[in-house]
């Protein structure tokens, strides 16, 4: 249709064959174009759905961050077989708190739609994160997924192997993880472990490990991000400090 349209639009209002003729062939990549586009949508309407990694993204340029999110979301909330209220009220507090007036009822069908996917392409996801977040928003993200798990006050065994493998997929090292697992599990070993060492560790080491996660994961490593981020920065930095004055306290050093 549009190459006739453009083709005779053109000759009319130039009265010039070349200008009708340029017309008509545009015309006929847009008439192209769109009949390819066509039969792409009925071709994955004939085929029954998406593949997931495809939906998300899809997804992920529309909403990008509160997508990611989402996708890892329903992946510790799905991971022991049933999805809590607590759980839910926990996303919808967290990405309010967040993303404010972004956040609509658009995100949680896409969260629905990750909930009622069988499997989420988490590698895949995990992979884009990694080129999109820096290191320390990354590992404030598995502080996230520990306050789902934790929601309905126990982090069960499933649910920490999915965010222990989620946070191996986004490149957070052993130490970081055990580091914020320990804010969740208390032992008499939590307090070294947040701070990435063991009880074995002389006094320098204490004061020399609390000095590099204390600048680590300072706060301000994270101001760019949301309000929600900065809060869960603020928690884990106020954890590390009572993780080394609980030790302080217990070796009686200053």
């Amino acid at each position: 249709m549009y190459k006739w349209i453009l083709g005779i639009g053109g000759l009319i209002m130039t009265r010039k064959i070349g200008v009708g003729i340029l017309g008509f062939i545009i015309g006929s990549l847009i008439d192209g174009y769109q009949a390819s586009t066509s039969s792409t949508t009925r071709t994955r309407s004939s085929s029954g759905g998406q593949d997931p990694f495809e939906y998300y993204r899809q997804q992920s340029s529309r909403y990008d961050i509160q997508t990611m999110l989402m996708a890892l979301s329903a992946a510790v909330m799905s991971a022991d077989g049933k999805v809590l209220k607590a759980e839910l009220d926990y996303v919808k507090s967290f990405f309010s708190q967040q993303f404010g007036p972004r956040f609509t009822s658009e995100h949680l069908q896409i969260l629905k739609h990750f909930l009622d996917t069988k499997q989420v392409p988490l590698q895949d996801i995990c992979n884009d994160i990694k080129l999109r977040m820096p290191y320390e928003v990354r590992v404030q993200l598995i502080h996230y997924l520990f306050g789902i798990a934790k929601a309905d006050g126990d982090v069960s065994q499933v649910e920490m192997s999915e965010i222990q493998r989620i946070s191996t997929m986004l490149g957070v090292s052993g130490v970081e993880f055990e580091s914020v697992k320990n804010m969740f599990y208390r032992n008499v070993d939590s307090d070294y472990k947040i701070l990435g060492i063991e009880s074995s560790a002389t006094d320098e080491e204490v004061k020399k490990a609390y000095r590099k996660m204390a600048i680590s994961f300072h706060p301000d490593k994270v101001a760019a991000m949301g309000e929600e981020y900065q809060k869960g920065a603020k928690e884990k930095f106020q954890q590390i400090q009572d993780a080394y004055e609980a030790i302080k306290k217990r070796r009686g050093f200053k």
